[in-house]
């Protein structure tokens, strides 16, 4: 049996970062995936896909509505969804390839087949054509992702009744998207087919955007939205779906218990994800979870109960973001190799890539009250800044929460163009500790789009704007 120092089990964005940097540090690393290609969901049916398929749209929405007034004339505007979704697989097959250059580069041992634990050091491995092997290691890390939640009220079928694996691989545009659920996935790729030429209707249980998040810039982006044609339905329950024909029929039911049917072509079940963790022998050699499934760890150790087993990304409490996996893929393997691994969850962005994209790091004012934190807000708007300007982009706004007396940031909520870029400089404040003042005395070059970011923390130091 071949023995490893580091087995990782899931090629995910955590589950690959943590094989490389093992391996970085000098231990003998195995990966195992059950996909043929490596990347995960986000680089397999997920992050990426939808990226390509946003920027598609874009382009095409920018010619059809856009580019007038720049003085810019185009002729008739068609749409070849085969073009489009070549170019998308094109994307995913570079993204994916590159990852399995990074394993051959590192001199890690890949293993096609679904994992599964025999002993807390044994792990089978098992092939498409059912053929087993067994691999031992010192440390093993779970990282095998989630998957779409999917309820019994909308039966997914692959045609009618989709999950986001099918929605970013149709073959034509829908009349009508009935998109269940209003949580990021479900808004990109309402975004992606609204823009195309669909009637987008999403339906949503809770009462706003983005949960938790500061309520205004919830709301903001949301006007954005409907004013592209999306339409929100909130405060409303699904009661099921009926195919009939080529179209299906959705029961829905609002606050005040009236209940109606939506008639759609396509219906995308768009309402979480869940750790994947079926067949994974996890619970068997004694592994604890939480009440929600997801594998108990001790926080910012990511060691399980079981002192050589370690999880992260998706089947551990926490966001499920790539790039919280990718921090970590890397704290986990430095501290197996007896170094000193974290992760700042304080400073992990959220990011929704619809047009313009919202954007946040840290605390919304909901979440400071709750708290009972004083604090002091600044603003600054994407139409008064120059580049906006240039660039015809005047919709959306920068919000800067920080502490009333200390001045240190809090939060940050970016909605506008180019906001899933400019969030990376609020994120880098908040790893250093810094004050709205710090951003507010940093230089920004002119004309640039992370000025307006200056100005929100101008006038949260101390309503000092200069151009807003």
């Amino acid at each position: 049996m071949e023995q490893y120092e580091v087995i990782v089990i899931g090629a995910g964005p955590g589950g690959y970062v943590a094989a490389i940097r093992a391996a970085q540090l000098g231990k003998k690393v195995a990966i195992i995936e059950k996909r043929k290609t490596l990347g995960g969901t986000c680089l397999n049916v997920g992050c990426i896909p939808s990226k390509a398929l946003l920027d598609s749209s874009e382009e095409y929405d920018k010619a059809k509505h856009k580019l007038g007034d720049h003085g810019i004339t185009i002729g008739s505007i068609k749409i070849d969804i085969k073009k489009m979704m070549d170019r998308k697989d094109k994307v995913v097959g570079e993204v994916t390839s590159g990852v399995d250059y990074l394993m051959k580069k590192n001199k890690i041992t890949r293993y096609l087949g679904l994992g599964k634990f025999v002993s807390k050091t044994e792990i089978q491995i098992t092939d498409d054509d059912g053929k087993t092997e067994n691999i031992s290691g010192t440390n093993i890390i779970i990282a095998t992702g989630s998957t779409p939640i999917e309820i019994p009220p909308l039966p997914v079928d692959g045609k009618n009744i989709i999950t986001s694996d099918h929605a970013i691989a149709l073959d034509s545009v829908p009349e009508h998207l009935i998109i269940v659920g209003a949580g990021v996935i479900g808004l990109e790729l309402g975004s992606v087919w609204g823009r195309l030429g669909a009637k987008a209707t999403i339906v949503e249980l809770l009462p706003r955007l983005f949960g938790t998040a500061d309520a205004a810039m919830a709301g903001l982006s949301q006007r954005i939205l409907e004013k592209q044609g999306m339409n929100f339905l909130f405060e409303t329950k699904v009661h099921g779906a009926k195919v009939k024909g080529k179209k299906v029929e959705v029961e829905i039911e609002d606050k005040e218990g009236k209940k109606t049917i939506l008639e759609g072509d396509k219906v995308l079940v768009s309402i979480g994800r869940r750790p994947n963790t079926d067949g994974l022998g996890a619970g068997e050699i004694g592994i604890e979870f939480t009440e929600r499934g997801r594998v108990k760890v001790k926080p910012n150790h990511f060691q399980t109960n079981i002192p050589n087993i370690y999880a992260i990304g998706d089947v551990i409490d926490g966001p499920m973001l790539a790039h919280k996996a990718e921090d970590e893929g890397i704290a986990v393997a430095e501290l197996i190799a007896g170094q000193f691994g974290h992760v700042n969850y304080r400073a992990i962005p959220s990011i929704v890539y619809t047009w313009p994209e919202v954007a946040w790091v840290g605390l919304g004012e909901e979440e400071l009250k709750a708290q009972g934190i004083e604090y002091k807000v600044g603003k600054s708007v994407f139409k008064a800044n120059a580049r906006a300007k240039a660039m015809n982009e005047p919709d959306g706004q920068v919000k800067v929460l920080a502490d009333k007396k200390t001045d240190k940031l809090l939060g940050v909520y970016i909605v506008g163009p180019r906001a899933s870029d400019m969030i990376a400089e609020a994120a880098v404040a908040f790893e250093f500790g810094a004050s709205a003042e710090d951003i507010a005395r940093s230089t920004h070059a002119h004309p640039t789009l992370s000025e307006i970011l200056r100005e929100a923390a101008m006038d949260a130091d101390a309503k000092w704007s200069i151009h807003s």
